[in-house]
């Protein structure tokens, strides 16, 4: 008998437990069958020979639970050679997807990778890497974490490759199209010899042209060799298309050969040489540029990579050594010297500096930084030298995390590109079967004759480009993730990359993402005038007192006192007043700082002052009373102080149609102060963190699509419940990771900047597959004849390559147009 536990979905009550426990124990060849109701675990009893495991979950589901799918799964990624076209890419993830112990196989065309989730207990990555030779591809070496030279290398040879084939089809491919077309163009500056002319001497003429296709033909042979292949698999491709279109003008033109051999000389009209050998010049043409262009869409990645410096010194035995960056460890020492790129994250042991950050946080003035300090990878050491112990390194950097999202970004599809991936998987065998029926109608319905339907079947082929199909969505992806990566704003996925430009209001969290997230002093006032002197001696009694406190807002005024350089007091007594304030003695005096409540208790008259106490108390701050020896010496205003940047954040969204809310636990006057100073009008006041994602229901349902932008723990319900969460990037670890959208800086600007951003790429998208779309819906018709049967001009296969070629880089070169993107900035 074997056992198993598995994990029930589902069950509200221990009714739903005894009805598991029983439809389960009725199946043949169960022993036993026991649910724990508290643990939601199923642990059945049963003979694997009579009953297999999944038929034990099927049962589950049907009678209406679910089974939590607890599979151990690894994810890999796996650079992929010699794709051609989406079609290409569909092939790989049927070929992937078919492996037992393969849960997910995802192929983007655009990065060349095959994204694959798997069970590694059931099949191993040479497996796969086998099933992608055997479907006619290359399984390329896996990328290491800072691999980005081998991976440059490795595409830039690519695009030398293609070029000089391109450069060596097109030597070969000009004097072809001269020789073919040169009689029929009598104004030529340079005639041909007259041995080549095809009236005179058809054979020299046709045996030229051999000679001259037969090296296209072979700088072009990965066509062929991949293309027939994919076919014979059931697979046809892009290749395919071109194999097939091409070999039957080579084939044709052999067999006009053969017949001006045997004397025929009317064959001579019937040579297509030229259309297979330009046709080939002129796609490997396109594919070149299509490379080059492909390129320039991951170069935000390569920027990023490119941060990390490729050494690092560390102190070993006393001595310096530097060693190469993978091989620092956790909990080595290491040196950094002015100027130099800190090599990974970090603790300071040693030594002061300035730090510039500005690549991860986007914070221009460096950071001073001393003993006890963090320190990131890739920043820049300014002035002073420093040691550190390594605290991260390799992938678990903070550098490498964000790449890491970046690419995994790139590496996503959002949902607006299912259709064109449906249309990619039937594409091309649609293709095959309309060049048939338009080269066989042609043929048998009209009076042209063979050659007239082999043109015809050879446009057809030669025009459909699923190629652009495949780019349309991924390349734009590529790029505005990318571009949003420059800005500091990373997109966790193509979805939410997509989503965002639906949503219609957004809520703010208060504390931290609107405001600071820290009080500070804002008004100091005194009784006795507005002196400078008085001031800061009203500001150096409170900071004395409450030095000894560890209440947030008493930290502000100690820390305000230090900023200004004042001298603290003596403090001979200090105590805490539970929910009033403090007391203390300072030389000699008796110091009372507390609410309104205090001076209520203690018969304090605010005099003067009341009026402007409830002024404060309007704007959102929180007066501090200071009572010296019984009397009312100055009032110190404490409030959690907007950022700079919020209220130009808010317009800018106003201004985009989007609708602004804020949230938070304040109470309704301190919250509406806020509200009030960034121009909100929606404020959802006194809310618990429970109860942050209820109020994101709300929203939710009122028909809007609603972003929540936080930067706490207590944020985290509410960014998931939200149809787009967008974590502040100094906040914490947990709401980046329950956010789709995490701002690196913390500046709001860039939450405008990524709903613009997110509503430009996904036009960009619309623009490519309405391009792709329309381009092979008039193409395909046109090839097959349509203009001809009204009276128009054929299609030529030459013409038909090059608008092949054009449509693909065309798609390419509006995607690219993304990088002219411009953030949203402060009036």
């Amino acid at each position: 008998m074997s056992r198993d536990t598995l994990t029930i979905s589902g069950m509200t009550c221990a009714a739903c437990a005894k009805r598991i426990e029983k439809a389960v124990g009725k199946l043949g060849g169960v022993g036993a069958a026991t649910v724990n109701f508290a643990t939601e675990k199923l642990t059945v009893e049963y003979d694997d020979g009579q009953l297999s495991i999944s038929a034990i979950q099927d049962k589950v589901v049907d009678i209406g639970y679910g089974v939590v799918d607890e599979t151990p799964k690894n994810v890999v990624t796996i650079p992929i050679g010699d794709m051609t076209c989406a079609a290409c890419a569909r092939r790989v993830e049927k070929a992937l997807g078919k492996l037992d112990g393969v849960l997910l196989a995802s192929v983007n065309f655009a990065t060349e990778r095959a994204t694959v989730s798997y069970d590694p207990g059931r099949i191993k990555l040479s497996r796969m890497k086998e099933a992608i030779e055997k479907a006619g591809y290359r399984a390329l070496e896996m990328q290491k974490k800072g691999a980005v030279d081998e991976d440059r290398i490795r595409k830039e040879a690519e695009i030398r490759a293609l070029w000089r084939r391109f450069t060596i089809a097109a030597v070969f491919a000009l004097p072809l199209l001269y020789i073919a077309m040169g009689s029929m163009i009598w104004w030529l500056p340079f005639p041909i010899p007259s041995l080549l002319r095809p009236m005179q001497y058809p054979l020299n003429y046709a045996l030229v042209q051999i000679i001259l296709t037969a090296p296209i033909i072979f700088v072009g042979r990965r066509f062929y060799t991949v293309g027939f292949k994919a076919f014979l698999h059931g697979s046809p491709n892009m290749d395919s298309l071109i194999a097939i279109g091409t070999s039957a003008a080579v084939l044709y033109s052999l067999f006009s050969t053969y017949q001006l051999i045997e004397g025929n000389f009317a064959a001579v009209d019937n040579m297509y040489f030229e259309s297979a050998g330009v046709i080939i010049a002129l796609i490997l043409l396109g594919k070149s540029l299509e490379a080059v262009s492909k390129g320039k869409t991951s170069e935000a990645i390569k920027k990023l990579m490119g941060l990390a410096p490729k050494t690092a010194t560390v102190i070993q035995d006393g001595k310096e050594v530097e060693i190469p960056i993978d091989e620092v460890e956790i909990g080595q020492v290491l040196l950094v010297r002015p100027g130099e790129k800190i090599p990974v994250d970090g603790v300071i042991i040693d030594g002061q500096s300035a730090v510039d950050e500005s690549m991860l946080t986007g914070e221009s003035m460096p950071i001073d930084k001393k003993a006890g300090d963090k320190v990131f990878a890739a920043t820049i050491n300014k002035n002073g030298m420093i040691r550190f112990q390594a605290a991260k390194v390799g992938s678990d950097t903070a550098l490498a995390q964000i790449i890491k999202l970046v690419e995994d970004a790139q590496g996503s599809k959002a949902p607006i590109a299912q259709m064109a991936d449906i249309v990619a998987g039937y594409f091309v065998p649609v293709v095959c079967v309309i060049a048939v029926l338009a080269a066989v109608s042609w043929y048998f319905a009209g009076s042209q004759g063979f050659p007239f339907a082999l043109r015809v079947f050879i446009s057809v082929l030669i025009i459909a480009c699923p190629c652009a199909l495949g780019l349309a969505t991924p390349t734009a992806i590529m790029v505005g993730t990318g571009k949003g990566a420059e800005y500091g704003i990373l997109f966790k996925g193509g979805e939410a990359l997509e989503m965002t430009h639906k949503i219609d209001t957004i809520v703010f969290d208060k504390t931290g993402t609107i405001t600071e997230g820290k009080p500070d002093v804002t008004d100091i006032l005194s009784p006795k005038g507005s002196d400078e002197v008085l001031l800061n001696r009203v500001l150096q009694i409170t900071a004395s007192a409450e030095k000894g406190s560890e209440h947030p807002l008493g930290e502000a005024i100690v820390r305000r006192a230090e900023a200004l350089g004042l001298e603290f007091l003596n403090v001979e007594r200090f105590n805490s007043l539970t929910g009033l304030g403090i007391e203390a003695r300072i030389d000699g005096t008796d110091v009372f700082v507390g609410n309104r409540k205090l001076m209520t208790e203690r018969n304090i008259p605010l005099g003067d002052l009341e009026t402007e106490s409830d002024r404060l108390a309007g704007e959102g701050k929180t007066p501090m009373y200071v009572v010296t020896d019984g009397e009312l010496s100055g009032i110190i205003a404490v409030a959690d102080v907007v950022k700079p940047s919020s209220a130009d954040a808010i317009k800018s969204l106003r201004d985009m149609g989007v609708s602004v809310a804020m949230i938070t636990g304040d109470n309704v006057r301190t919250a509406n102060a806020i509200a009030a100073q960034v121009g909100i009008d929606r404020v959802l006041a006194e809310v618990l963190p429970q109860d942050k994602s209820n109020e994101v229901k709300k929203l939710q349902a009122e028909g809007r699509r609603v972003a929540m932008v936080g930067d706490g723990i207590n944020d985290a319900p509410a960014l998931v419940q939200a149809d787009i969460g967008i974590a502040i990037g100094s906040g914490t670890d947990i709401a980046m990771e329950s956010a789709d959208i995490v701002l690196m800086k913390s500046n709001l600007m860039d939450v405008p900047t990524a709903i613009k951003l997110s509503r430009i790429t996904i036009r960009n998208i619309k623009q490519n597959l309405f391009w792709a779309f329309a381009y092979n819906t008039a193409g395909i018709p046109i090839a097959a004849g349509l203009l001809y049967l009204l009276g128009g001009p054929l299609m030529n296969p030459i013409l038909a390559a090059a608008a092949m070629s054009l449509s693909s880089v065309s798609v390419l070169s509006n995607a690219l147009r993304l990088r002219r993107f411009k953030a949203v900035v402060s009036e």
